[in-house]
């Protein structure tokens, strides 16, 4: 199934073109994917970790800054291109035509009933955890930089944010579909808590 937005030049894809699952099939909770899995938070806690502890690891700023931005390059290229796949069977890319027109795809894996490839609950939660939690850990970074005055830091902390909010905000892609859907999801979330908190109003009072 090719789906064609009509704002961007985008495209919502099923991954390696299976079919949609048929019946429903229990997720297993096992981690199918352990190396994967493990290289999914290593690179990018390895990165928070040597930016907090770089002063206490080396008195060389260039070589913390260099450290770090290799693991933030290694991070992005794993989970863009072997974790999400394996994990979550998500991924994304851009790729130019022949009119040299760019062209972001984003891309899942239905499940099928005639394949095994469920996705585990376990590798889904470790995988969507680090990819949110891990970017908002750079955000805060990049305001204590800022607040604090450590200028030199800033365009590390700014690597950081931009490598691994792309991802973040490829998989959501992948995940909700056309930019449409991920406007109307989110409006629907605030209608919900909106109708939800006036409830809660008018049963109180």
């Amino acid at each position: 199934m090719l789906q064609q937005d009509s704002n961007d030049d985008t495209e919502d894809v099923s991954l390696f073109d299976a079919e949609e699952e048929t019946t429903n099939r229990p997720r297993k909770s096992r981690i199918r994917h352990p190396v994967a899995s493990f290289f999914h938070l290593f690179f990018r806690v390895s990165a928070i970790v040597v930016y907090l502890l770089c002063e206490l690891l080396s008195s060389s700023f260039i070589t913390c800054m260099v450290t770090i931005i290799l693991l933030l390059s290694c991070d992005f290229w794993a989970v863009k291109n072997v974790t999400g796949r394996l994990m979550v069977g998500l991924r994304w890319w851009n790729h130019i035509d022949e009119d040299g027109k760019s062209h972001w795809v984003f891309e899942s894996r239905k499940e099928s009933s005639q394949e095994n490839k469920t996705v585990s609950e376990a590798e889904s939660r470790i995988f969507w955890l680090g990819l949110i939690a891990c970017p908002v850990l750079w955000v805060i970074f990049a305001f204590s930089a800022l607040f604090s005055f450590r200028v030199k830091w800033l365009a590390v902390v700014i690597m950081g944010v931009v490598l691994q909010g792309a991802n973040l905000y490829g998989y959501i892609r992948c995940k909700v579909g056309s930019r449409k859907n991920l406007t109307s999801m989110a409006t629907s979330y605030f209608g919900k808590q909106f109708l939800r908190q006036n409830t809660g109003d008018d049963q109180t009072s």
